[in-house]
């Protein structure tokens, strides 16, 4: 296989890609390290909305890999940032966990549980949620008819190590979408674009001079795709070399890795 080309940014997913629960995948901090000693950009994205990115930078640090704030980015932050610019003004009812929350009012918007005032539900990944939230989203939808959904991320469970995992966001959008005959208008995490032009925002760099890294064939490398960015899939996660083969050549990823520190020459590991 040819070997990855130097790029400008490199964005990386976090768990399964970086790291497996509170254990750094083999090579990752060597991978981090060498990349910012050579200047390169480094930024962290993650499709986990019950924590903020301080949270994120936080486990970075323990883990020996410091990050500031502003490179990390998950759906805390492109949720608020979506309503700020789509949504103004609006009344927000958000099932989601305090960070989202928190993070949506200091965007200077209204949140309330009150359906007849409700102009978009927020639902997200919710370890909360109860039949009391669904009904207030259903009367919002489908009683007063004045609200739009949206989503942070579109997954179905969280991975935990040891083949455990937990329902995602997709189980409380299902939920809701089943009850009120609605649909979720949109989705900020990936494989949403919404996450990876934020991303590459923050750089202040373009899809053709970063590369994205991840473990999950359909959210890092599908949103990768469809930007126009270069993809890498590390095979420490879910997917498989099989799945890669199954996909069309134009949807597979630019390069298959089985350890995350192969982004290096092989000289340079």
């Amino acid at each position: 296989m040819t070997e990855p080309r130097p790029y400008r940014g490199y964005l990386f997913d976090l768990d399964g890609t970086i790291y497996l629960g509170d254990e750094l995948l083999p090579g990752a901090r060597h991978l981090v390290r060498t990349l910012r000693e050579r200047g390169r950009e480094t930024l962290f994205l993650s499709n986990n909305p019950t924590r903020d990115p301080q949270m994120y930078a936080d486990k970075l640090g323990r883990l020996g890999i410091p990050t500031p704030v502003s490179h990390i980015v998950n759906p805390v932050v492109t949720m608020a940032a979506w309503l700020r610019a789509e949504a103004p003004g609006a009344s927000v009812f958000v099932i989601g966990e305090a960070p989202l929350v928190r993070a949506i009012e200091q965007a200077g918007l209204r949140v309330t549980d009150r359906a007849e005032e409700i102009d978009i539900v927020v639902a997200s990944y919710d370890r909360g949620f109860d039949y009391a939230k669904l009904q207030i989203a259903f009367d919002a939808l489908w009683q007063h008819g004045r609200a739009r959904l949206v989503a942070t991320n579109p997954d179905a469970y969280c991975p935990f190590p040891g083949g455990r995992g937990e329902p995602d966001a997709a189980a409380v959008i299902a939920a809701i979408e089943a009850s009120t005959g609605k649909r979720c208008e949109v989705n900020v995490g990936k494989p949403s674009a919404v996450m990876l032009e934020t991303a590459l925002g923050v750089l202040g760099l373009a899809p053709s001079e970063c590369v994205m890294v991840g473990d999950r064939l359909y959210t890092d490398i599908e949103m990768a795709v469809d930007v126009g960015v270069d993809s890498a899939l590390v095979l420490t996660g879910e997917s498989t070399e099989e799945m890669v083969a199954a996909l069309p050549p134009e949807r597979r990823p630019t390069w298959v890795l089985q350890r995350i520190d192969e982004l290096l020459n092989p000289a340079e590991v």
